[in-house]
């Protein structure tokens, strides 16, 4: 790695706040993109042109990435030549004709209602704290609509019981207040007691710990949300995300403003959120038809 991309990074990391799962598919795009330009044209960064790079996404191509893939290559990509640009080290930006590749017309997965209901089965849960924390897990998962990236990062600090509100801090460190249900609060303040009974008051103050009283991480997170959803349904996908798509369309379904969902999901736009309006119609258009006399 250069040191203009470490620079970058860095950044990021502190002025910007990105997420660290961002910073690390940054961090591997960009030594990607440096290997290319010192293997076939012996150049660094710097010294990179329009042409050069994109030789580089062509071969991106070639080699078959996804469509998400190359749109955030072509992101990490075009974040850090603005970045030397503004910063004086290049006289113009020669990733802005580099056009991003249309995403396909995949609907969100979700899993039914009926569905997500049966996994908060009482009877999947242990009676100790390794079953309260899963439980608490889906709850505040499927409640809230958080990010895996935001459960692993709640705090007991974050949680107003009293008010019944849990503060989510999201992409770009934003910030916003989500409704905690009744049961949750109950759930989370039984949890928290036998947590505090079992490994004591933590310095690191996270709400959800593993089995040793370490704070969450992603790899953990998934195993428990494919192992729960596995009991409930057979769809392919089964992750943290995945129950987040099932909380917005199960909102939608029931009749929830879209622009409150957009709030609560802490989505920038509105045109992220109307992708669920999708599922909802594909869902009318599939009762129609099995009703309808003519249909």
């Amino acid at each position: 790695m250069g040191v203009h991309s470490e620079q970058f990074l860095a950044h990021l990391c502190q002025v910007k706040r990105y997420a660290g799962h961002t910073l690390v598919a940054y961090r591997n795009d960009l030594a990607q993109f440096e290997s290319f330009l010192d293997e076939h044209y012996g150049v660094d960064s710097l010294g990179a042109g329009h042409a050069m790079i994109r030789s580089w996404f062509a071969s991106l191509m070639e080699l078959g990435v996804s469509r998400s893939t190359f749109n955030r290559k072509r992101s990490a990509l075009r974040s850090f030549y603005r970045y030397l640009l503004a910063d004086g080290m290049i006289s113009e930006n020669p990733t802005e004709k580099i056009s991003s590749q249309k995403k396909g017309g995949r609907l969100p997965v979700y899993i039914e209602e009926t569905d997500m209901e049966r996994a908060f089965d009482l009877r999947h849960f242990s009676d100790d704290f390794k079953g309260l924390r899963d439980q608490l897990l889906l709850e505040l998962l499927y409640s809230t609509g958080m990010r895996l990236s935001e459960l692993i990062n709640i705090k007991h600090k974050d949680l107003d019981t009293g008010q019944g509100v849990i503060k989510i801090t999201g992409k770009g460190s934003k910030q916003r207040l989500v409704p905690l249900l009744c049961h949750v609060v109950t759930l989370y303040e039984k949890y928290s007691c036998l947590a505090e009974a079992s490994f004591g008051k933590p310095d690191h103050g996270h709400v959800l710990i593993t089995d040793k009283g370490k704070p969450l991480y992603p790899a953990f997170v998934y195993r428990r949300v494919q192992h729960f959803l596995s009991l409930v349904t057979t769809k392919t996908k089964k992750s943290p995300h995945v129950i987040r798509h099932s909380f917005a369309t199960h909102m939608l379904n029931r009749g929830a403003d879209l622009n409150a969902i957009k709030e609560i999901l802490g989505h920038a736009s509105l045109s992220a959120t109307q992708v669920y309006t999708h599922n909802t119609i594909e869902k009318i258009k599939k009762v129609y038809k099995q009703a309808h006399p003519k249909a």
